[in-house]
């Protein structure tokens, strides 16, 4: 059997991270039907007979209709290809979810909270959803498989090994427990990284979110494709996102003003189709201003830019000097201590206070 396994389009997010450039949020979701679209082609083109998407298709509290008909369409356009959808924390099946209300293709199933068996002759879907925004208990890790001659496959949107409370709160599974449920592939989602190939025999993977949300969510981003027979399964990643979000880092030690910086970013060979945060870092002798330093350049595709540099002033040497600077910088850390003020906060103070004078 030949599968795609997708998960995590969050589909009409409102990309509050691109929200400073104007009309790109939109762009990006116009991006995310782009991708929906070019599954489907390649699920036409390469005789896919499944389709499993593991949770968080779309942004419940966002999602348009008009989104939901677009998808839809797409997957009346491969009614011989199953498609087995798990909803997660982001799009349960809830009462006024579009799961529940909506007339999807009749090659559509959509599980929920009870562990449903499906089977397709020799190949059996195990699947689980969400129906609230929260799951701290699925009873996944007791499934009994009925027969482990046959091909075994679990879908649900779930966290691995979750190590802190929050992650508890959405499905929490333990790794070592499901391999010992006998699956021949687990198909899961929720988090946005993709896990395949990391370990031999590895039988639990997540394909990460086929378009990228921001810059917790670096590079290539898509979709797993497989091939699994009863000895043998054999996976790839195929990336669906056109643009990467990266960082790169410039050091502006040997800079001296907000102009040599935006004359550096000009310089960056950066491509075209990415977006990027900078992240400035080194020594500074001069005043930063990331705002007047984002006013000026003129590269669209620098989204963010961080400030991780240290003054390079030396105040233990400016407190002894006898002149106006002297003075300042004295005043300034009596003032620190008395107030108990932030270190930070307080040479940031004497940077500027010394530009002036």
């Amino acid at each position: 059997m030949k599968f795609v396994h997708i998960a995590d389009l969050h589909l009409d997010s409102k990309f509050d991270n691109l929200g400073q450039i104007s009309g790109l949020p939109q762009k990006r979701r116009i991006e995310q039907r782009n991708a929906v679209k070019e599954i489907i082609e390649y699920v036409k083109e390469n005789e896919i007979e499944v389709i499993f998407i593991a949770g968080d298709l779309y942004e419940q509290n966002y999602i348009k209709k008009s989104s939901i008909d677009y998808i839809n369409r797409l997957f009346k356009e491969i009614p011989e290809v199953k498609i087995f959808i798990s909803p997660g924390n982001h799009d349960p099946y809830i009462s006024n979810s579009f799961y529940a209300t909506y007339n999807w293709a009749e090659n559509v199933h959509i599980f929920k909270d009870k562990i449903e068996k499906i089977d397709l002759g020799n190949i059996h879907i195990y699947g689980y959803g969400f129906t609230d925004f929260y799951c701290k208990e699925s009873k996944i890790e007791e499934i009994k498989i009925e027969d482990k001659k046959e091909i075994n496959i679990l879908l649900t949107h779930a966290s691995l090994d979750g190590g802190y409370d929050e992650m508890r709160e959405y499905n929490p599974l333990s790794q070592s427990k499901l391999n010992k449920l006998g699956f021949d592939y687990i198909a899961l989602g929720h988090i946005h990284k993709p896990y395949y190939n990391e370990e031999k025999n590895q039988t639990i993977f997540y394909p990460g979110s086929i378009i990228s949300l921001g810059f917790d969510e670096l590079g290539k981003h898509g979709m797993i494709v497989g091939e699994i027979t009863e000895n043998d399964l054999n996976i790839k990643f195929v990336q669906i996102d056109k643009r990467e979000f990266e960082e790169k880092e410039l050091d502006i030690t040997q800079l001296n003003s907000n102009e040599d910086i935006i004359t550096k970013l000009e310089e960056l060979n950066l491509e075209k189709q990415n977006f990027y945060k900078i992240i400035l870092t080194g020594k500074r002798f001069f005043q930063l201003d990331i705002n007047e330093i984002k006013k000026v350049i003129t590269i669209e595709n620098i989204i963010k830019i961080k400030d991780n540099t240290k003054t390079g002033i030396d105040i233990e040497e400016l407190k002894n000097e006898n002149n106006i600077k002297g003075i300042f910088v004295r005043n300034m850390l009596e003032k620190q201590k008395k107030e108990r003020l932030d270190q930070e906060f307080i040479e940031k103070a004497i940077e500027i206070g010394l530009e002036v004078l």
